[in-house]
């Protein structure tokens, strides 16, 4: 498509106060239509000279991932195989969670040459996105029309959660230094499966520990003796339910427990545990198996990065179902969810002290500090008065829900949402600290 330029608008409009000349004679009109026949020839000309978009060869050399606020280069080769050199006026259209609609940038790429144009990547929020386009217009060498052109230049991109790594590796560092200051390492022999050493078989021990060859070689019976397993499951569970779609501070209130759910996996990782991840709402939306090292953080990574909640009601009997058939070994199970008061949250009260004794619950709530607010402060007037008065309300019924919980036997982490990430941590050293896991 030719278009004319600004330039080619402003010659037109200083031909038109020759038309008032047509008042003085005839002529003047007749002059006045072959120059405007002129001009739309040159304008038509012009655009026909110049570069055709869909010529241009383009390429990006950039990453596919990201993570939320940290700026990344990306970097457009532009090739012109024309022989005459492209003036561009372009506009990028990116996906929305690394920045949508760019403003518009000019490029001079000259004839049979490459230009490289370096571009910022800002991810504005986490998820996984596709689609992308230029929309390209080449000005002529007059500089009175342009083609206009649009070239597709899909990009599907992953945004992850921030993740401060070496504050993490610090505070992880700190709480076992603080708490394991002077304790050396004690096996313990029990019935896992790390070989220990061996010894003489005495009646009453399992015959399956039995080692024949050792046996055959001291004509005694020996069995072997095993260490007591230091690598624990951590099963991560997140409601993406209706409660956790409000906002606490102008942040929704699942990017709080989805940094702590990913500081919680990254600090098991760096302990050598099995990290697990289910994500539920009315439905199991995702679940990750229990595994150890990359391969398996990076699957729960992966899950997190688009995980959204919805306005639904979560369906805990049939989580706590898939649940149990899913993941039958002993696990510090972590659920990241929210109560309102004992009878709202019944269904998750009464289905937590399910998982004992298999399994080790930890319950992480996030609390809502302007409801914590309203409790503490001085009413000074009626209105602000009633107000108190049901902050407190709702205080004392979420209390009671949490010491239900508590009673059935699952550990409680009721915390504001900007210390959600640290507290959930030290109390995972703590539970592995005192070997309840």
């Amino acid at each position: 498509m030719i278009l004319p330029t600004r330039r080619a608008v402003l010659l037109f409009a200083c031909l038109a106060p020759v038309g008032l000349l047509g008042y003085v004679t005839p002529l003047v009109l007749d002059v006045l239509v072959l120059l405007n026949v002129a001009l739309v020839l040159l304008i038509v000309a012009d655009g026909r000279a110049a570069v055709a978009p869909a010529c241009l060869d383009v390429a990006r050399e950039g990453a596919e991932s990201f993570t939320v606020g940290r700026e990344t280069a990306c970097t457009y080769r532009w090739r012109n195989p024309a022989t005459r050199g492209a003036r561009l006026l372009v506009r990028e259209s990116r996906p929305e969670i690394i920045g949508g609609t760019l403003p518009r940038r000019t490029l001079l790429v000259p004839a049979g040459g490459t230009v490289r144009d370096a571009l910022p990547v800002i991810p504005r929020h986490r998820g996984r996105e596709s689609g992308g386009w230029l929309a390209v217009r080449s000005r002529g060498p007059l500089g009175l029309a342009q083609r206009q052109g649009r070239i597709d230049l899909p990009w599907s991109v992953t945004v992850y959660p921030s993740l401060p790594a070496s504050r993490l590796k610090a505070s992880v560092a700190e709480a076992v230094r603080r708490r394991e200051s002077g304790l050396a390492t004690l096996r313990r022999p029990g019935e896992g499966r790390l070989f220990e050493s061996l010894r003489e078989w005495v009646p009453g021990d399992d015959t399956r520990h039995i080692d024949w060859k050792a046996t055959a070689r001291r004509r005694k019976v020996i069995a072997r003796q095993f260490e007591e397993e230091r690598r624990q499951q951590v099963m991560l569970v997140l409601d993406a339910g209706r409660l956790l779609t409000a906002e606490v501070g102008g942040e929704a209130r699942m990017e709080h427990v989805i940094r702590a759910a990913l500081w919680l996996a990254f600090a098991a990782n760096y302990h050598d545990d099995n990290v697990g991840l289910m994500v539920f709402a009315d439905t199991v939306r995702h679940y990750v198996a229990p595994q150890r090292g990359r391969r398996g953080l990076r699957q729960v990574l992966d899950v997190l990065a688009t995980t959204q909640p919805a306005l639904v009601e979560p369906d805990y009997p049939a989580a706590f179902r898939y649940l149990a058939v899913r993941n039958r070994k002993r696990a510090l199970t972590v659920f990241f969810t929210d109560v309102i008061d004992r009878f709202a949250s019944e269904a998750l009260v009464s289905h937590v002290g399910s998982l004992r004794p298999r399994h080790l619950p930890l319950v992480v709530t996030l609390r809502n500090p302007d409801l914590d607010r309203a409790a503490v402060r001085r009413p000074p007037t009626v209105a602000e008065a009633y107000r108190k008065a049901a902050a407190e309300e709702l205080l004392a019924a979420r209390g009671d829900a949490l010491a239900e919980m508590r009673r059935t036997g699952a550990v409680v982490l009721d915390v504001p949402p900007e210390a959600a990430s640290r507290a959930v941590v030290e109390q995972y050293l703590e539970l592995k600290r005192r070997g309840r896991l």
